[in-house]
């Protein structure tokens, strides 16, 4: 199974660290944001990683390279800033996702999830969604689970950006700038997307305060 990590975004609520700096490179616990899923897809046995970039991408792949350092291969999709979106952007990418159901993550998020998880979901679902407790600014959550299926009903949790994806979701959008969730929601309304809960350690990396508390995670780890 092949990877896929969302890092195209411009990061508007970390500026100005953000200014210079894409998201995915700023610094927790020593080492970029987006290293520590990588190091974390390589201890789960996955070999291929696709990134998308837009947004100061050159520097995520100066920094990231091959992939090597983590026993890896990354393969790039470069996108036009703004373009695409997460439903977009991985669109763009599905020649170099291939045919198979692919695990897609957000480079935002920070986490003890373990991936070789997603190696074993069942094929039985068009998508495959972790949920995780609703954090503050996001009370409503996304979506409700039932013996493992993905439900439109209470009670809701939020979506983790932690999932498995075929490419069969994806069949007819084209690409076009859209987000992720039009396609989780069209899973969902099919019958056909599936969920599991995490109830371990996760942060949503998009303000200061959670970066803060990103940093004293990994620092304590």
């Amino acid at each position: 199974m092949k990877a896929m990590i969302l890092a195209a975004g411009r990061g508007e609520r970390l500026r100005p660290l953000t200014d210079h700096t894409p998201k995915p490179l700023i610094d927790v616990g020593g080492q970029p944001l987006i290293g520590h899923h990588l190091q974390a897809l390589a201890e789960a046995g996955f070999e291929e990683v696709v990134i998308n970039v837009a947004y100061l991408g050159e520097q995520i792949i100066a920094a990231l390279g091959d992939g090597s350092r983590w026993g890896l291969r990354i393969v790039y999709s470069r996108e036009t800033p703004g373009a695409l979106d997460t439903g977009g952007g991985v669109c763009n990418a599905l020649a170099l996702l291939g045919e198979a159901p692919f695990a897609l993550i957000s480079a935002d998020v920070f986490t003890d999830f373990d991936y070789a998880q997603l190696r074993d979901v069942p094929a039985t679902a068009r998508v495959h969604t972790v949920l995780v407790d609703n954090p503050e600014h996001h009370a409503a959550g996304d979506f409700g689970l039932s013996d493992g299926r993905l439900v439109d009903a209470e009670p809701r949790l939020t979506y983790a950006g932690v999932g498995v994806y075929t490419p069969a979701s994806f069949a007819g959008r084209g690409v076009q700038r859209f987000p992720l969730v039009a396609v989780i929601r069209e899973a969902l309304a099919a019958g056909l997307a599936s969920g599991e809960y995490h109830a371990g350690g996760w942060i949503d990396v998009g303000r200061p305060s959670a970066l803060e508390a990103a940093r004293a995670w990994a620092m304590r780890a």
